[in-house]
């Protein structure tokens, strides 16, 4: 069977409000990833590749950020950005090739969702442990490696008090939660809510972003022959995901979603 052109493809596979989600689509597969995936999508709907087994394959790279950031240096920064941006890739991948073959299912989604965790946490302990300089030949300071950690704590409790949404209606016998529902009630919250989503700083506890973040932190630090700038981004991560846990859950309770 011949290869589909892009033409062909790109309708079916990118159809209308994929790349609008709220809060499906990240920024980088609007801006540049899924005419990438587009590609790869491409060479890949003629095999006998499953969707499932691309979101495995996602799930390793996500996680591979982890000891990718543990090489000292900026070197280490940039696996660390390579394999999240490859997470990224194959998240947009496993989706076009499933509506390619028409091969949905429920254990899809629930693979991608723990992927989505386990690249986010990943990353933020990664990064707590590159602050703790285990391979500096002197005493590793494990202060960092906590406060990576419960920045990745702070990251993965966010995704579950909004997935969790979903399993608290079901159990209650109520439809799925409609997008309007997500709005404060309280004219504070709204304007609290919409603060925040102009400042975007919640976002750096995502994986995607908080690479980025490391690289820059990375190049910083090589200029300055030290730890302090991925010192200091690790304690700002871990204070940003506590704060945002306590937002976000209190985001929650004062919308409609759970009525």
């Amino acid at each position: 069977m011949p290869r589909p052109s892009i033409a062909e493809l790109r309708p079916v596979v990118h159809p209308a409000g994929v790349k609008d989600r709220r809060s499906g689509e990240h920024w980088g597969g609007r801006l540049y990833m899924r005419e990438v995936s587009l590609r790869v999508t491409r060479l890949l709907v003629g095999t006998r590749v499953t969707p499932n087994q691309l979101t495995y394959v996602m799930t390793v790279a996500g996680v591979l950020a982890a000891p990718a950031l543990l090489v000292p240096g900026i070197p280490g920064a940039l696996l660390g950005v390579l394999m999240v941006q490859l997470y990224l890739l194959l998240d947009c991948v496993d989706g076009e090739v499933a509506r390619w073959k028409k091969q949905f299912s429920l254990g899809g989604v629930y693979l991608d969702r723990v992927g989505a965790y386990l690249c986010d946490a990943a990353v933020l302990v990664g990064f707590g442990l590159r602050a703790a300089d285990l391979w500096g030949g002197g005493r590793i300071d494990w202060l960092w490696a906590f406060l990576g950690t419960l920045a990745a704590l702070g990251a993965i409790l966010i995704k579950a008090e909004t997935d969790l949404v979903g399993v608290a209606r079901h159990q209650g016998g109520l439809p799925p939660v409609k997008e309007s529902a997500s709005e404060p009630r309280s004219s504070g919250m709204a304007l609290a809510r919409r603060a925040a989503a102009a400042l975007k700083f919640h976002r750096l506890i995502l994986g995607i972003e908080a690479s980025l973040l490391i690289l820059l932190l990375a190049v910083v630090d090589q200029v300055r022959g030290d730890l302090f700038a991925t010192r200091l981004g690790v304690a700002v991560l871990a204070g940003i995901a506590l704060l945002q846990t306590l937002l976000h859950l209190v985001s929650v309770l004062a919308s409609s979603r759970l009525r």
